[in-house]
């Protein structure tokens, strides 16, 4: 039998188009699974509202204006860059712009993965499945949150760097420093690639006599590295002080056994048994393959810890464990000839062959499954209180605001009120996160919650255990409901004439400043 001639034109066209395929793939599942998901994302309010301040001001945020309890507090928008992003796509396309960013960003992922695990392994199926398995592991966190920002630059850090470390070119590492500018202005999870090179900067020392040692860096090139790229981070609108916001994240025990997305992974869907399936191969490879050498055994061990410690950083695990099979798995070839001649490069031309056809693609995809605004609308209605908020505008109810913490984010947005508490984990802590969970779950202490006791108006999702405390409650009376929510008005809380016409001027300005968005 002959053998496949890998570098023939017609098998090089059939290799583009599988790639370009795996890479449109995953925007292909967001836009016909995920889209109404994307647009009722629990944050997406608060970051657009955040971006529309930033463009209406010509500066970041620097006390709070959102909350009853934030008030007037220092508080830094770390992802400042990313929210000047998502606006300015929702004022030209609506909510097509957050399927915008869903797909440019997601096959921008799969690209940079398919990069990064074919420049390690030259067995074109073996790359091809590993895509494929990371992709659909790390499936979850498909939302439109800066987060898609980290998982990228991560992946580019550890191209970088793996690049590096094979052939002692240490001048590629000075492609760290710009990254790091733009990563620290868009998500605080350049944390984490930090805490990669530190790792990196860690090995020399330790293959002094933890053996084999493999890299070819010397360790003074990559402590300048880390040391550059430390810097780099501090270039941003809030210098320093970003460091403070990340101690701050990394120390709210309270929040990963409050908020539904820091917590450990429930295997309840085929990603979370592939990423354990990952970690397996992964540790199988190093031992089988006598591969324990210092930076793949420490990174796995530190990505295990993130990863099933909170499913927002199961990308983490899912990219060092594609690293670690890609390198570790042996090449195959199918005769000696084609073993002794080394892995088959793609021609130049199959690059914007697979550019364009990606592209074609992921704008095919989007036709077809009918990503339009009105349809997203709907979805939007179908989770979040839309027609809720339509009729607290309209009857201009006063009052202070009380809210879900999922639902913060979304009246930001569109009611314009401070609200009691939303997505910002960080900046209200874990006692008001706690508070607020206990007062909506019917704690016996419900009542006494002081930002209940002084809200004028309350919006509940229907099925809340509040919901149907404050229905027997004198304090409050049912003003609207539907399938999604209630509305309850606090008796005593009056309209006057004046603040009616106030309440008025500020709805027609708001209705005038989205008609301009």
């Amino acid at each position: 039998m002959q053998p496949i001639n890998h570098s023939s034109p017609a098998n090089q066209i059939a290799r583009t188009l599988l790639v370009a395929m795996l890479c449109a793939a995953p925007a292909l599942i967001c836009f016909r699974t995920a889209a109404g998901a994307c647009v009722a994302d629990a944050d997406l309010g608060w970051h657009l509202r955040t971006g529309e301040w930033i463009l209406q001001h010509h500066a970041v945020p620097r006390v709070d204006m959102f909350s009853r309890f934030g008030a007037g507090k220092p508080w830094q928008a770390y992802s400042w860059l990313y929210e000047l992003i998502l606006v300015r796509l929702y004022q030209w396309f609506r909510l097509d712009g957050i399927m915008v960013y869903m797909g440019v960003m997601l096959t921008a992922i799969a690209a940079a993965l398919y990069r990064l695990v074919s420049r390690l392994q030259p067995d074109f199926t073996r790359n091809t499945i590993l895509t494929m398995v990371v992709l659909t592991a790390i499936s979850r966190l498909y939302t439109p949150r800066p987060w898609l920002f980290t998982i990228l630059f991560f992946i580019l850090e550890i191209n970088i760097l793996t690049q590096a470390r094979h052939t002692g070119e240490s001048r590629k590492l000075l492609w760290l420093p710009p990254l790091f500018v733009l990563w620290a202005n868009i998500h605080i999870q350049f944390i984490d690639g930090l805490m990669v090179l530190g790792v990196a900067a860690c090995e020399p020392l330790l293959g002094r006599w933890w053996k084999p040692y493999v890299s070819r860096l010397s360790a003074r090139s990559l402590w300048l590295a880390l040391a550059a790229c430390i810097a780099a981070a501090c270039v941003n609108p809030y210098g320093t002080g970003i460091y403070k916001v990340a101690r701050a994240l990394a120390s709210q025990p309270g929040v990963l056994n409050t908020v539904s997305e820091m917590h450990a992974l429930p295997f309840r869907s085929l990603g979370d048994f592939l990423l354990l399936f990952l970690t397996l191969a992964a540790v199988g490879v190093m031992f089988r393959f006598h591969r324990l050498f210092p930076f793949e055994t420490l990174m796995l061990a530190l990505a295990v810890v993130l990863s099933f410690r909170s499913q927002r950083d199961i990308w983490f695990l899912a990219v060092i464990a594609a690293v670690i099979l890609a390198e570790g798995l042996p090449a195959q070839s199918t005769s000696a000839e084609s073993a002794s001649q080394g892995p088959q490069r793609a021609a130049l031309w199959t690059v914007p062959l697979s550019i364009a056809v990606t592209a074609l693609l992921v704008f095919t995809s989007a036709f077809a499954t009918q990503i339009r605004n009105d349809r997203l609308e709907g979805a939007l209605a179908e989770q979040m209180p839309v027609k809720a908020v339509e009729i607290v505008r309209e009857r201009q109810y006063p009052g202070a605001l009380y809210n879900t913490y999922a639902w913060g984010g979304f009246l930001i947005w569109n009611l314009r009120q401070p609200v009691s508490i939303d997505g910002r984990a960080a900046f209200y802590g874990d006692q008001r996160i706690d508070r607020s969970v206990k007062t909506w779950t019917g704690a016996p202490d419900w009542s006494s919650d002081p930002d209940l006791k002084s809200a004028g108006i309350v919006i509940a999702p229907v099925d809340a255990a509040l919901a149907q405390l404050l229905r027997m409650d004198s304090r409050f009376s049912v003003a609207y409901e539907d399938k999604i929510a209630v509305v309850f008005i606090a008796h005593g809380t009056q309209k006057s004439p004046t603040n009616n016409l106030a309440a008025l001027n500020l709805r027609e300005g708001a209705h005038h400043q989205e008609k301009k968005l």
